[in-house]
């Protein structure tokens, strides 16, 4: 088993719309960077365990606890001309991009990224390393032990 931390714009996908779905499970659609398409496509297993990160809003942290629920499978947003994620060069055939579907374990406190700064058992987390946009990275077993030690 891995751990991830999953960035979502609550304005798109908050962590309560996530807990509103029938199953509590979302399609992680419109990656649209290569190396956090790698991880989905060719790393993230069934089982996994995933922070549920909200991005790119007042108060960015984790705020909740979610699972991977099914392994990647092409984006169909990559298909869709009228879809912001669109992308003229994927087919059918071969696909460019993927995701994978979350289910939500919980929903935690806000964790913010300014409490995550304090520990510096966190130093090395990438999510807290200047210039770092990934909206998937992976968790160190021991960051995420000490990390739920606060949810």
């Amino acid at each position: 088993m891995r751990y991830w931390l999953m960035k979502s714009e609550p304005s798109d996908v908050s962590v309560d719309d996530l807990a509103a779905l029938p199953g509590q499970t979302v399609a992680w659609y419109g990656v649209r960077n290569y190396q956090a398409r790698n991880f989905m496509r060719d790393q993230m297993k069934v089982g996994d365990k995933v922070f549920f990160y909200h991005s790119s809003c007042e108060r960015p942290g984790i705020a909740g606890l979610a699972e991977v629920a099914r392994p990647a499978y092409p984006d169909r947003t990559q298909f869709d001309p009228e879809n912001k994620y669109f992308d003229p060069k994927a087919t059918a055939e071969s696909p460019r991009w993927f995701n994978v579907d979350v289910r939500l374990v919980r929903k935690t406190r806000l964790l913010s990224i300014k409490e995550l700064r304090q520990h510096p058992e966190l130093a090395n987390m990438r999510v807290l390393q200047k210039g770092n946009r990934l909206s998937i990275t992976p968790v160190d077993p021991g960051e995420w032990a000490f990390i739920m030690t606060f949810l």
